[in-house]
């Protein structure tokens, strides 16, 4: 992790208050990994905003990010153009593991905002000939955005709250559709984490967290979560975001 300048190479919005960007950064395209996050200052804010890398392109030294609008600081970001420049700290926390991952069926389990880290590790999965099935929750059919881009990986399945686009319900709802999976990956608000890793409990799967955070280097203590084991607690930011599935208690 460093501390690096990034340059906006473009900005468009993909989906209802959903903006993507595409930043271009040497030391991170190449360094970075599937569910690492860039903590980026926004003029004006003193605590920086998480938010996890989508894709990469190496040959291009490009990162993609993408960010819903909620607040003052995402506003903000949603102002800048083509050309500015971002401080970002990155790439930062754990990621996927991904190196023992043989010839197998993975199942993606991605809500709202917790999708784009996803994208990245089933691109990174499918070349490694990996069998990708995506399971992909949105609250209504106007924030639902990479339908196409999942679906290029391998099968994938779009659900609605209100059933507005895809199948009506929650993701929990459509797991049973996925068929036969080795193991998953899932990334979203920690109430579709906790049905999640009920419904598929004793199936091996890593879980990526979303939560605020301070510093984002682990000095803080902040965004701690607690372990199932040890007793103690995790950073979320720093030995995480991702944390196997039976590590952790949501």
């Amino acid at each position: 992790m460093k501390k690096e300048k990034v340059l906006i190479n473009s900005f468009r919005q993909i989906a209802l208050d959903t903006i993507e960007m595409v930043v271009e950064n040497a030391y991170i395209s190449q360094t970075a990994k599937p569910g690492q996050f860039l903590h980026v200052s926004v003029e004006g804010h003193m605590l920086r905003r998480p938010i996890s890398i989508a894709d990469i392109n190496k040959e291009k030294n490009t990162i993609t990010i993408l960010f819903k609008v909620v607040g003052s600081g995402t506003a903000k970001l949603a102002t800048l153009t083509p050309g500015m420049s971002l401080d970002v700290l990155g790439p930062n926390g754990n990621g996927f593991q991904i190196d023992d991952q043989q010839k197998s069926t993975i199942l993606l389990i991605g809500g709202g905002i917790g999708v784009p880290p996803l994208y990245y590790l089933g691109k990174t999965l499918a070349e490694k000939n990996i069998e990708i099935i995506s399971i992909l929750g949105f609250q209504t059919k106007d924030y639902v955005f990479y339908e196409e881009k999942f679906s290029n990986l391998g099968r994938n399945y779009v659900v609605t709250d209100d059933g507005s686009y895809g199948e009506k319900g929650f993701v929990t709802d459509v797991v049973k559709m996925a068929g036969d999976f080795d193991s998953y990956y899932s990334c979203g608000p920690l109430p579709m984490l906790k049905a999640i890793t009920t419904k598929l409990k004793g199936k091996p799967g890593m879980i990526s967290l979303e939560e605020r955070m301070g510093c984002g280097v682990g000095a803080c203590m902040a965004c701690v979560i607690p372990t199932k084991k040890s007793g103690g607690y995790k950073k979320i930011c720093s030995d995480g975001p991702v944390f196997h599935a039976e590590e952790v208690s949501l």
